[in-house]
C-alpha cells in the first residue's frame, strides 16, 4: 500500500471538508451512471443510498445558503463530514484498502473542515454568504466530480 494509491481517498476527504454531502453524491452519481468504484462496498449498489445520496448533496447546497446554517465544524457537521468522507475514501480505494481510504479521507477532512471554514468566513466578509457559497459550490461539486470520474470505470458486463 502507498499513499498514491490512496490519493483519490484523501481528495475526497479534501472534498468533506467543505461540503459533507458532496462525496456521496458524487460517487452515487458515478453509480447511476454505470461506474464502478475500485473498492467494493455494497452499500452503493441500494437505491435508497443511491437517491438519498443526490438529494442530500442538493439539500446541503442550498441549505448553505441559509443565515441560519451551523458552521461545518459543529458537531453534527464534522459527523457527517466523517460519514461521507470514509464511506466515500473507502470506496475510492483499491480493492483490500477500504479500510485505509476511509481513514485517509477522514483524516485528511477533519482538520480541512476547519481551514475550508476559515477561508469561508473571511470570503463571506468581503462579498456575502450567498456569493461566497455559490463559488465554493462550483469549486468542490467540480472537485468531487472531477475526482470520481478519474477513479472510477464504467462497468463491463
Amino acid at each position: 500500500m502507498t499513499f498514491r494509491s490512496l490519493i483519490s481517498s484523501a481528495l475526497i476527504g479534501a472534498v468533506a471538508s467543505a461540503r459533507s454531502m458532496t462525496p456521496m453524491a458524487t460517487i452515487a452519481a458515478a453509480r447511476l451512471a454505470d461506474r464502478g468504484t475500485p473498492g467494493k462496498l455494497f452499500l452503493l449498489d441500494r437505491p435508497l443510498f443511491k437517491f438519498g445520496a443526490l438529494a442530500m448533496g442538493a439539500g446541503e447546497l442550498l441549505g448553505d445558503k441559509m443565515k441560519s446554517a451551523p458552521d461545518r465544524t459543529v458537531f453534527l457537521g464534522l459527523t457527517a463530514r466523517i460519514a461521507s468522507a470514509g464511506i466515500a475514501g473507502a470506496a475510492l480505494a483499491p480493492e483490500g484498502q477500504e479500510k485505509a481510504g476511509a481513514a485517509i479521507a477522514v483524516a485528511t477532512a477533519v482538520p480541512l473542515a476547519y481551514l475550508t471554514l476559515a477561508g469561508r468566513k473571511q470570503a463571506m466578509a468581503r462579498i456575502g454568504q450567498t456569493r461566497s457559497g455559490l463559488i465554493e459550490d462550483a469549486l468542490i461539486v467540480a472537485a468531487g466530480i472531477a475526482i470520481v470520474a478519474l477513479a472510477t470505470r464504467p462497468n463491463r458486463d
